[in-house]
């Protein structure tokens, strides 16, 4: 790998070589990405992160095409996280041709990338926030970040979004339990995507009435109501209403004092992930070195000889 600031040097210059090259490491978690992201870290913070989630189908890649385009029709740079699930044979992600996005592939001002989710449960990878900061450093005004549509799992993209936008779709039974518990809570905006179909209304009603009634049960009242935006994605219906729904979202962020209020939480989830992946790093290398071999002690404790709450206790003390 080249030197940590010859290639962050090509980054911050927009250099689409380099940043691939970056959040390949970074993905397959090579020690001197950390190099290069340190000397970025200082040219970041400049970036709009808008986190795209919701349930398998509701067309996120299809919207996510559409908002680029209005975007860069705006003049904006944009970069996109697609967080795919992971192929069980390659470990890369499955979905990583993005050909719903491919009209864009030969335009300057876009940078697409896939990531798998590495078996993460939230609906983002370990390398997700590490490639936004990349992106925000080659100067892209607006970062994507599509995550892969698992359900009600997927709230990591409230850790790391500025506006993190939930679609839904009409039609997909019960309504309700597709978007209850998490994902009702992490939605700054819901899209209720192909709203041409039949059950539009009544999504849209029963997203309404949801969110009446989080604000009449809730012990502190919201300060932000999400905005309900009706669309039809592939004929490019509602998303220019989307677009100005998420401005004013970030109006309200910044009048409100939240958007530093977000990133002070984002920097804190980041810093306890670190210090979670070390700790555990540090402890199995202890283990190995102090302990013996991890099979023998989890055999051993397979067996019955010792258990796992005195093994741990004892590591964590070295």
């Amino acid at each position: 790998m080249k030197s940590a600031s010859a290639l962050a040097s090509k980054i911050l210059a927009g250099d689409v070589r380099a940043a691939a090259q970056l959040m390949r490491d970074i993905d397959d978690r090579i020690p001197s990405a950390q190099d290069v992201l340190r000397a970025l870290f200082p040219h970041t913070g400049r970036a709009r992160i808008i986190g795209l989630t919701g349930t398998p189908g509701a067309g996120k890649s299809t919207l996510a095409d559409r908002l680029i385009t209005h975007l860069r029709k705006a003049g904006q740079t944009v970069g996109v996280l697609a967080v795919d699930p992971t192929s069980p044979f390659t470990g890369g992600a499955i979905l990583g041709d993005r050909i719903r996005m491919q009209q864009h592939a030969t335009d300057a001002g876009v940078f697409i990338r896939s990531l798998a989710t590495r078996g993460a449960l939230g609906g983002l990878s370990r390398a997700a926030s590490d490639c936004v900061r990349v992106l925000d450093a080659m100067g892209k005004n607006v970062i994507l970040v599509e995550t892969v549509g698992v359900g009600q799992d997927e709230v990591d993209i409230a850790q790391l979004a500025h506006t993190t936008i939930v679609a839904v779709v009409p039609g997909l039974g019960d309504d309700i339990q597709a978007i209850k518990a998490g994902i009702l809570e992490v939605a700054d905006l819901f899209v209720v995507n192909k709203a041409d179909r039949d059950g539009g209304d009544r999504t849209i009603h029963d997203l309404r009435a949801m969110l009446e009634l989080r604000r009449v049960t809730a012990l502190t009242p919201p300060t932000w109501e999400p905005d309900i935006v009706r669309a039809v994605a592939t004929a490019d219906e509602g998303v220019a209403e989307l677009l100005a729904a998420i401005a004013r979202h970030e109006s309200h962020l910044h009048q409100t004092g939240e958007w530093r209020g977000r990133e002070i939480r984002r920097a804190k989830t980041e810093l306890v992930a670190l210090l979670s992946e070390r700790l555990l790093r540090a402890g199995l290398e202890k283990l190995e070195a102090q302990r013996g071999q991890l099979d023998e002690i989890a055999g051993r404790i397979a067996d019955r000889v010792t258990d796992p709450y005195s093994i741990a206790e004892e590591v964590a003390a070295l």
